[in-house]
């Protein structure tokens, strides 16, 4: 079974988006796809440093 996803709207700078949808692209992954993946990862190190 999938995890559950929900949908959002968000306004992000113009360059940023251009930069994540070409990693996206690189590494053959949806921008939705992508984005998770960074959160997910960011997510990770702030909880580790919240654990010092």
């Amino acid at each position: 079974m999938k995890p559950l996803k929900t949908s959002v709207s968000i306004t992000i700078d113009a360059p940023i988006l251009d930069r994540v949808r070409y990693l996206a692209e690189m590494e053959d992954r949806s921008l939705s796809s992508y984005i998770n993946q960074v959160l997910k990862a960011h997510l990770k190190e702030v909880n580790q440093k919240e654990k010092r």
